[in-house]
């Protein structure tokens, strides 16, 4: 019996940006399949009422691999529908799955043995920031968060800011939420005032906000990114 594929699914990045996250190939996956790997059951199910799943959600397989469920399991028990021929979702909290997500676990899984990978378009907040910073699209790397620890913290942003300008090539990272405004003014503590500096803020929501000019520019006013998502890019 051939094996069933594993659909990468990607889900809107926040509650109010459902519209500018679907399209109509997506929606018709999701009618089409009642199995899903889901990092977060609520979000997931939210996700596929307003995609516009026309199957009762009672009807629905969800299996969890949330933190918890990581740690206590491993990968292969997700597999039994995919190796009996069905064809499976598997979607992040929110944005592309196995993109800054766990879920490339599951995709590696899913190519050791051999079952059919299938990624479909949507919202990833690392290439909708690098598309509006303005910055070298053809070079780019994606470090991820920074290290807590501010003397490292401080390392690494020197050391970023020396790629980007050695390179030519734009730098990405994240930062949780609520410590943005932290890793801001150390940015702008340590980086030179014609380095570049892009924050894309509360990506596809109708209070969006990306701004990205010189360090010297970022010093003339304030800005809040205090507790909203946000991607940082230096260049």
């Amino acid at each position: 019996m051939p094996y069933g594929t594993l659909y990468l699914i990607p889900v809107p990045l926040a509650d109010d940006a459902a519209a500018a996250s679907y399209t109509p190939y997506l929606i018709q996956v999701v009618n089409a399949i009642d199995e899903y790997i889901v990092e977060n059951e609520k979000t997931a199910r939210k996700f596929l009422k307003q995609a516009g799943i026309l199957r009762p959600q009672s009807e629905l397989i969800l299996h969890d691999y949330g933190k918890h469920a990581r740690n206590s399991g491993s990968v292969a028990d997700y597999f039994g529908g995919l190796l009996k021929g069905k064809n499976v979702g598997l979607m992040s909290e929110a944005g592309c799955p196995g993109v800054a997500d766990p879920g490339a676990d599951i995709v590696a899984e899913a190519h050791r043995r051999g079952i059919p990978v299938a990624p479909l378009v949507g919202p990833s907040s690392i290439l909708l920031a690098l598309m509006a910073s303005g910055f070298n699209g053809q070079s780019f790397v994606f470090h991820g968060y920074l290290p807590i620890d501010k003397g490292e913290r401080a390392k690494k942003i020197k050391a970023m800011e020396q790629q980007a300008q050695r390179e030519r090539q734009t730098q990405i990272f994240i930062e949780t939420p609520f410590r943005n405004q932290q890793l801001l003014a150390e940015i702008l503590r340590i980086g030179k005032p014609q380095t570049r500096l892009c924050v894309a803020c509360n990506l596809t929501t109708a209070d969006q906000q990306i701004i990205s000019q010189p360090i010297r520019q970022w010093k003339t006013k304030n800005h809040d990114f205090q507790k909203k998502p946000a991607i940082f890019l230096l260049f």
